[in-house]
């Protein structure tokens, strides 16, 4: 029996969305990397996964392509909004990195 992940289950499940996504252009270590893990976990993770169903709508109901369609383009804005803000997150915290260095200097 091992002992409990400190990780939550949605960040888990966040973490091997974000490997999937790189569609093999990036490494589990340098996806692992950004999260502050290891690769090995990341990598551990994926496999656990690569066994399940993928999920399907919710309450088990087909959709209609064009619902479908707007479901998606629902999720699309939401990413790329989500994208954005990573970035602009990214871009603070690298000149917050590049003041502090030469603070130190």
């Amino acid at each position: 029996m091992g002992r409990k992940s400190p990780y939550p289950e949605e960040f888990r499940k966040d973490a091997v969305a974000l490997y999937r996504a790189s569609g093999g252009k990036r490494t589990y270590a340098a996806v692992a990397a950004d999260l502050g893990m290891t690769g090995e976990t990341l990598r551990t993770w994926v496999r656990k996964d690569a066994g399940r169903p993928a999920p399907g709508p919710p309450g088990g109901t087909a959709l209609s392509p064009a619902e479908e369609l707007a479901r998606l383009r629902a999720e699309n804005q939401r990413l790329l909004k989500a994208e954005k803000e990573w970035q602009l997150e990214r871009e603070i915290l690298r000149r917050a990195a590049a003041y502090f260095a030469r603070e130190v200097k």
